[in-house]
């Protein structure tokens, strides 16, 4: 309980952090793109206001994810988890595609003039302190391996990069001063701003993806089942010839494991099978931290639904 405690303290403690640089992230922006009229500014701003309003949801959900399976709830409340990512997934790529059609739209109206020179130092700005809030919450998150934050750190990553390009971007009309770029510099912003979303776009579309696939209990990636597979099957070689059936799910942070083995043999040792069971637990705990793992027996079943006659004793015979 005290373990459980202390990540969600920690969970808390990164969401907040996230919060706080996404507000003072989003002030600077708009008031930066009022100023220079940059769409590309614009376009983080805007980005980042949907995350930060998808983080204080976070911030409510987090005490969910900690609360035990039951027989109403058989996995716990990891499934919200899955619908909030699929939610912030779609929102995600609704605000980038909405961007995208806007700066078309601007390109096809002739383009805008920018501050090149004050966007540039801000994006360069921008850029350091997004390196430093990532590095902060990597940190946190290695005690945690939480999804909410991992897409917290995920979408500082995309800042990041974005910020930096845009620096590089914004210095051009400073570094190319040849007059056959001087009619190209009314579309440089809306064609940076296009570009920058469809850097982002891969990131939700990809986070929907996984979420959907925990969310109608589907097997997760083949390399995360493969992974587990090999950390198993070697173990349980030990038995011998056997038969491994898999049967594997992830429901937002929590992977639920279970393994039907089918003995060679009529007879096995209860004893035996719980020591290999915590072998196998054991191994899993030192690459996952939220699991559920099971070893069953399988008991093959040859499809004869009648129940056989009693065998009469020697005396009534």
């Amino acid at each position: 309980m005290h373990s459980s405690r202390n990540k969600q303290k920690y969970e808390k403690s990164a969401l907040r952090i996230s919060i706080t640089g996404s507000t003072i992230f989003v002030i600077l922006e708009i008031v930066m793109a009022v100023i220079t009229r940059s769409q590309a500014v614009l376009l983080d701003s805007v980005y980042d206001g949907v995350e930060i309003l998808m983080v204080f949801v976070s911030l409510s959900l987090v005490p969910l994810m900690y609360k035990p399976s039951s027989e109403s709830h058989p996995f716990g409340y990891q499934q919200i988890e899955s619908l909030f990512v699929v939610v912030k997934g779609a929102i995600m790529i609704a605000v980038t595609v909405g961007l995208i059609i806007n700066n078309i739209q601007i390109i096809f109206h002739g383009g805008q003039h920018v501050n090149f020179s004050m966007v540039a130092y801000f994006e360069m700005s921008a850029t350091l302190v997004s390196i430093a809030v990532i590095f902060l919450l990597r940190r946190m998150n290695s005690k945690l391996t939480s999804p909410i934050v991992i897409m917290e750190i995920q979408e500082w990553q995309i800042d990041s990069v974005a910020s930096f390009g845009m620096c590089i971007a914004f210095f051009l009309p400073q570094i190319i001063t040849g007059e056959w770029f001087q009619p190209l510099i009314p579309y440089l912003d809306p064609i940076l701003a296009i570009i920058l979303s469809l850097f982002m776009l891969p990131v939700p579309i990809k986070t929907v993806i996984t979420g959907l696939r925990d969310l109608f209990l589907l097997p997760p990636e083949e390399e995360t089942v493969q992974e587990i597979k090999d950390i198993v099957s070697p173990i349980l070689a030990t038995y011998g010839d056997t038969k491994l059936y898999y049967d594997i799910l992830r429901t937002g942070r929590k992977l639920w494991i279970s393994v039907y083995i089918t003995m060679n043999r009529d007879m096995i040792s209860i004893s035996k099978f719980k020591s290999v069971q915590k072998e196998i637990i054991q191994a899993l705990s030192k690459e996952y931290q939220d699991f559920y793992f099971e070893l069953l027996p399988d008991i093959e079943y040859n499809g004869d639904t009648e129940v056989p006659e009693p065998v009469p004793d020697e005396e009534e015979a």
